[in-house]
């Protein structure tokens, strides 16, 4: 039977935390008598993740693991677990959980609603935020989604988010286009559900920055930016309908 909800993690290099995040994730469904898989992602991890996963989900049959063709980079992680999802409405949600679980209720609630995406917000209000970024971070975390917004002109305040959920039939229209990889994949999925005329719900969420965080805000920002050019790039030069031709066929 299709489960209403999917929930993927994409987890790389996670063997510290992907226990504690799993048993999180199905006390919090089991507690809310969810239909609901939990798909962990693993991008080509070394250090036992995928281990961990297979042992956890031998006792907690809502858990199922997927595996990479090697590290391809989050993006490329989110996508093959939205494409192997079986529910009804998939979120995705950070290993971390700098979100809390808790709080995918308000984006399953915009989906009821009628939208067809739903994206958690650190800044629609900050307020919330019980950890904030160092505020270098939160200076570059500005500049760059002021740089999106220019670029891609949609309205979105925050794409970066690792937070969000899509209808069954929003997620089949987008995710077999994506082409970003890596750590700049957010704001192509919200280019490409804008593009597509979809609704997209932007909901202030609960969340803390995790201090032990990969994301390294020079290199990794100089590669996300570079990301926002090539969405534009792919746009201008028709890529995305090529894919959707081809996806359509």
């Amino acid at each position: 039977m299709q489960p209403k909800y999917s929930i993927i993690v994409p987890a790389y290099n996670e063997h510290q935390r992907i226990g504690g995040t799993l048993e999180a994730v199905v006390a919090h469904v089991r507690q809310h008598r969810w239909s609901a898989e939990v798909v962990v992602v693993d991008d080509g991890s070394s250090d036992g993740t995928p281990e961990i996963v297979t042992r956890f989900a031998a006792e907690n049959p809502e858990v199922r693991l997927v595996q990479n063709p090697g590290n391809r980079g989050k993006g490329y992680a989110v996508r093959n677990g939205m494409l192997e999802s079986h529910g009804a409405v998939l979120l995705f949600t950070d290993a971390d959980l700098s979100a809390p679980i808790s709080e995918a209720s308000k984006l399953f609630a915009e989906i009821e609603k009628g939208a067809d995406v739903a994206i958690g917000s650190r800044w629609l209000d900050s307020s919330l935020q019980y950890q904030r970024q160092p505020f270098k971070r939160q200076v570059m975390g500005r500049v760059f989604n002021l740089f999106v917004r220019m670029l891609l002109i949609f309205p979105y305040r925050d794409t970066q988010c690792g937070f969000k959920a899509f209808t069954r039939s929003a997620a089949r229209r987008i995710f077999p286009l994506t082409r970003i990889t890596r750590w700049g994949f957010d704001p192509e999925l919200l280019y490409l559900a804008h593009s597509m005329g979809l609704k997209v719900a932007e909901v202030p969420v609960i969340w803390g920055h995790d201090e032990k965080s990969t994301l390294h805000p020079y290199r990794d920002g100089l590669h996300m930016g570079t990301d926002v050019l090539r969405i534009r790039w792919y746009s201008w030069s028709g890529k995305y309908k090529t894919n959707q031709s081809a996806t359509k066929e």
